[in-house]
């Protein structure tokens, strides 16, 4: 399942959303051009879990720099993807200020859940994955019912169908317990706690961000 778009209207329009798509985007290409590749900066500036644990003062900064570097362009345009249906509903409902809290606060919470599950783990991980997670699941909470456009896969036949959020992001949840159930926490090449770790975070946190003044 694929989503494309969801039929959610909004107030405003979502400069933090598209600031954030394009701020992703552009440290994707900085890295690609950066002395010694994509490989170099990913290991220069990604979360370790490892070193967070034995030395977190002196990697504390890569819990930030890693929320916005990507893998590779699948990886950076899946994420925008998500970011940029789910979104801007979230921004339109917490306001600005409130919503960049809300996505770095996710993220970081997504990063310690990974280095919970594998604090030895000298893996270097890089994505907005976490943040959006929590996006996602502030999402579920706020708009349950709402109708998302998704492009669905069965062998040879592709459909366009609309789904409520509750199952398409309930489905979405499910495979990320599932995948993280069977894959090694420490040595799996996707920080499936992460994406756990941030859906929560997020779900929980939305409605008391809601109630906070800022």
């Amino acid at each position: 399942m694929l989503p494309l778009s969801d039929e959610n209207p909004r107030r405003r329009f979502p400069v933090l959303t598209v600031s954030l798509i394009a701020l992703n985007t552009v440290v994707f290409f900085l890295q690609v051009g950066a002395p010694g590749g994509l490989k170099a900066s990913i290991d220069e500036f990604a979360l370790v879990p490892m070193q967070l644990t034995e030395a977190p003062m002196t990697h504390y900064a890569s819990l930030f720099s890693s929320m916005f570097m990507h893998g590779g362009l699948a990886h950076l345009a899946g994420n925008m993807l998500y970011l940029w249906i789910f979104g801007d509903n979230i921004e339109d409902r917490l306001g600005y200020f409130k919503y960049i809290l809300f996505y770095l606060l996710c993220g970081v919470l997504a990063a310690f859940s990974h280095i919970a599950a594998a604090p030895h783990s000298a893996i270097p991980t890089v994505g907005a994955s976490g943040a959006i997670s929590g996006v996602l699941g502030g999402y579920l909470v706020l708009f349950p019912s709402a109708r998302v456009k998704t492009l669905i896969f069965l062998g040879y036949y592709i459909t366009v169908v609309r789904i409520p959020a509750v199952v398409l992001l309930g489905i979405w949840i499910l495979l990320q317990v599932l995948n993280s159930a069977s894959a090694d926490a420490g040595g799996s090449g996707v920080a499936w706690l992460a994406h756990i770790g941030g859906f929560v975070a997020g779900a929980v946190l939305i409605r008391p961000f809601l109630a906070i003044r800022l």
